[in-house]
């Protein structure tokens, strides 16, 4: 069957922007505006050697879900990825999900709110969580990586269980939130009874560049942030810091990697009151340039040996002192999201902050050792609070034709 893609459909049926009912006219004549100046129209390949949504020039939005497997029976999980692969492949292609029918007394493959819109580089990734090599009769411990375990306690943790942990994972970045909230929803449908969403999280505005080609983003807190990230460009760094070889565990994991994901709370109505100094002084850089204090541009290098009136130019507790690879040797890829979700009714703030990504090796080498002198020492604790947590094992790509985690289960 030839695949169907959203916008051919929309064309096929003749139906155009205006006649496609109300609320959806402005975004549809928004589509067809990017089309013409050749934005949103990316697609990012489903299959490859590794999986897409890692080393990929960081999107605009993000949808992340983490689910609880319903079941223990090897073959129910295997044939949800298998179809969660396809439908993945099918999305990211700009394509319709399944057929595409008449049939007026069945539901449609499709669930259909990205008809007439762009692939907008949409990206999934899937990943499995430590649990659910504990589930003994999908007979998975054996093959469980040394380096999967769930996450130590660590300093300054107020970590909410409803927001955190899960089974199995599924990241959905693109440049238009609802083609990623399009994907999230139609994978939760097709492995209904199989899975239940444990916990989700919307994400805006990337934290992160992981291209040369982005401009660094600011968060928040209105700083410019991941200066010093690792680039897909690295390829040394990429093959040292974030990709799994062949000595790194058992054979399925290799070319994939691990996702650290935590939801960080910024107390922003206090950052709002602390002054320019004081919010610079934490961070350890300028905030409108970028760059570190002591120097101009955002490039520049840290000096963390510089004095100015017999201190430490870069206090001793600033963030990127903390967090840099001069301290500890080792460094990740980050791909982190603002998020809000209203109000806090308790406190009458703002509910918002980062939901941070990484990807790495080994997160007991890379990850903890960081944060562990983070929430020790960090000056940026005063502001923030960790209130969820979880890490998964990422696989490697799938092979046309075949389906994530396909090493692992096939």
């Amino acid at each position: 069957m030839t695949p169907i893609t959203r916008r051919r459909l929309l064309a096929s049926a003749g139906i155009g922007a205006a006649g496609i009912g109300l609320g959806a006219t402005g975004y549809l004549v928004g589509q067809d505006a990017a089309e013409a100046n050749g934005e949103g129209t990316g697609s990012v390949p489903f299959y490859g050697e590794h999986q897409a949504g890692i080393d990929t020039p960081a999107q605009d939005r993000l949808h992340f879900a983490a689910f609880d497997l319903l079941t223990e029976d090897p073959g129910e999980l295997r044939e949800m990825m298998r179809e969660w692969s396809k439908a993945a492949a099918e999305m990211t292609a700009g394509e319709m999900i399944g057929d595409v029918n008449d049939e007026e007394l069945a539901p449609p493959d499709d669930t259909g709110e990205t008809v007439g819109l762009l692939p907008s580089s949409l990206t999934v990734t899937f990943g499995f969580g430590p649990s659910l090599f504990e589930k003994r009769g999908l007979g998975l411990a054996a093959r469980r990586p040394a380096a999967l375990k769930p996450l130590p306690p660590l300093p300054g943790d107020e970590l909410n269980g409803l927001e955190s942990g899960g089974d199995i994972c599924v990241q959905a970045c693109s440049d238009d939130p609802q083609v990623a909230f399009h994907a999230v929803r139609n994978l939760a449908r097709i492995g209904r009874g199989t899975v239940a969403m444990r916990w989700s999280q919307l994400g805006f505005g990337r934290t992160s560049s992981t291209s040369r080609s982005q401009d660094t983003p600011r968060n928040l807190m209105g700083m410019k942030d991941g200066t010093a990230n690792i680039r897909a460009e690295d390829t040394e760094a990429m093959r040292r810091f974030v990709w799994l070889g062949s000595g790194d565990g058992p054979a399925w994991i290799v070319g994939g990697s691990y996702m650290v994901t935590r939801r960080i709370r910024m107390l922003l109505e206090v950052w709002d009151r602390a002054s320019l100094e004081d919010q610079e002084q934490t961070i350890g850089r300028h905030k409108y340039s970028g760059a570190p204090l002591g120097a101009s541009e955002e490039f520049d290098p840290l000096d963390l040996d510089a004095e100015k009136n017999g201190q430490p130019t870069i206090p001793a507790n600033a963030h990127v002192r903390l967090a840099s690879a001069q301290v500890n040797g080792e460094r990740i890829l980050r791909r982190g999201y603002s998020f809000t979700d209203g109000v806090d009714e308790s406190l009458g703030e703002l509910e918002a902050g980062l939901f941070f990504i990484c990807f790495q090796r080994d997160p007991a080498k890379q990850f903890i050792p960081i944060q562990q002198r983070l929430g020790s020492m960090d000056a940026l604790n005063e502001y923030i609070k960790h209130v969820g947590s979880a890490v998964f094992a990422i696989p490697p790509g799938a092979k046309s034709g075949g389906y994530v985690g396909e090493g692992l289960l096939g």
